[in-house]
């Protein structure tokens, strides 16, 4: 788990780098297509993971015993 909440933050980070460095500054049209196309849904799948890979209070023993099975 700790190497797939790794990938997350970098990609969260990189993804959040991209997005806004296109709403500042004023770039080629294809570039903002590409982040808008890959980097949007990147940013939304890393910040899922990360939301997920926490367990709540009460589900934390459980968890330990019966590892995530996508319910």
């Amino acid at each position: 788990m700790g190497m797939q909440k790794a990938i997350s933050i970098i990609l969260l980070i990189l993804s959040t780098i991209a997005i806004v460095y296109c709403l500042i500054f004023n770039v080629e049209t294809w570039i903002v297509y590409l982040v808008a196309i890959i980097g949007i849904p990147l940013w939304v799948l890393s910040f899922g993971l990360l939301t997920m890979a926490k367990p709540r209070k009460e589900d934390e023993e459980e968890r330990v015993k019966e590892p995530f099975t996508g319910y």
